[in-house]
Order: structure tokens, then C-alpha cells, then sequence
């Protein structure tokens, strides 16, 4: 295989890292939202221990529960990803591999191990 190929196979490859990446996010930020709604929960309890009854309902109403964006919880954007950008990332990336490459991942990589390793040495085994 020509080395422009295995470099764009790479580079193909190195882009669905990143959307990796980007989908661990999605469920940080899906995780974290979450904690902070249930949070909430204490505040409006503490508020109305407090006296804060006006804001304790203004917690609970207006906010507790509240989409994130117009008609979304976080679970249906992170859903949404998944299904319709990071799924059919994975499948171009996979045909492109099974098209140029016989399915093989980490081409570069590969070969990088093998000019990098010591041959012979233990620790350094091709597999």
C-alpha cells in the first residue's frame, strides 16, 4: 500500500478519535447536568428550611427537570450523536479500512512499532 493511503487511512482514523473524544463529552456533560439537577433538589429543601419558600417553587418549577435545549434532555442530544454523526462516523471510517486496508487498523502505528522496537528484546514483541 502507498504511503499516501496508510497517512490518509490515519488521518481518517486520527478524526474518529477525536469524535470519540467528543461523544466522552457529550456524556460528561450528559453526567454532570444530570448530577446538577439532583442537586437542585437539596437547594429547594434548604431554601424552604430557610424560609425561601418563593424561591424554593421558582427552583422547583422553573428549573428541575428543565430541557437543556428547546425539547432535549441531555440523554436525546447525546442519542442523537450517536445515531445520526458518531454510528455512520464509524461506518465510513470502517469501509474505508475494509476497502484499502483488508480491515486493518493502525497502519502507521504499526509500522511505527516495528522501526521503534528492539528486536529480540523482551518487552518489545511485534504481538
Amino acid at each position: 500500500m502507498d504511503d499516501t493511503t496508510v497517512e490518509a487511512l490515519g488521518k481518517l482514523s486520527s478524526a474518529l478519535e477525536t469524535t470519540e473524544r467528543a461523544r466522552g463529552h457529550l456524556h460528561s456533560f450528559h453526567q454532570l447536568t444530570g448530577k446538577a439537577d439532583f442537586e437542585l433538589d437539596e437547594a429547594v429543601a434548604l431554601f424552604r428550611k430557610a424560609g425561601h419558600d418563593a424561591t424554593a417553587d421558582r427552583i422547583q418549577q422553573d428549573l428541575i427537570g428543565r430541557n437543556v435545549i428547546p425539547g432535549h434532555w441531555t440523554f436525546q442530544i447525546l442519542e442523537e450523536y450517536d445515531d445520526t454523526y458518531w454510528s455512520f462516523f464509524r461506518t465510513v471510517e470502517s469501509a474505508a479500512r475494509d476497502e484499502l486496508a483488508d480491515g486493518r487498523r493502525h497502519l502507521y502505528e504499526s509500522a511505527l512499532k516495528e522501526r521503534r522496537r528492539t528486536h529480540g528484546k523482551p518487552g518489545h514483541e511485534a504481538r
